[in-house]
């Protein structure tokens, strides 16, 4: 959204409301601005959610597992879990050769993986980046 529009939803004239943003952006509450992507639009249409255990739990490894994940870039995220999954992996491929694909490269890439379970997306029901900040 341009700064002056911006500017305009919070009462302010563009240079301050720029300013603020600049300050946002320096302190880390803005981490980055980017462009939204349909996947689908560009042809990729699965998303696979990657479930993997690990009887691993060092610091070396998770440095080689992170390292592993970050060279993957259909790895679209990836987050450690608490409960039974260690780590849950957001994949976007073209279709499941592609999946196929990815994930010989990642257990290739990392060694040490007990289980890699993965289930595929059949509908997107909700999906956004906005975060509720009214609620805090």
């Amino acid at each position: 959204m341009p700064v002056q529009v911006v500017a305009e939803r919070v009462g302010l004239s563009p240079n301050p409301c720029w300013r603020r943003i600049k300050q946002l952006e320096a302190s880390g509450v803005i981490e980055r601005r980017v462009a939204l992507v349909n996947a689908a639009a560009v042809g990729l249409g699965v998303t696979a959610f990657v479930s993997i255990r690990t009887n691993q739990h060092n610091a070396d490894w998770l440095q080689s597992f992170a390292r592993g994940v970050q060279s993957i870039p259909e790895i679209v995220e990836c987050h450690r879990m608490s409960g039974d999954i260690d780590y849950l992996l957001k994949v976007v491929v073209r279709d499941i050769q592609h999946y196929d694909r990815v994930y010989r490269r990642l257990i290739a890439a990392v060694p040490g993986l007990s289980d890699v379970s993965s289930t595929f997306s059949m509908e997107r029901l909700k999906h956004g980046t906005k975060l509720e900040l009214a609620t805090l």
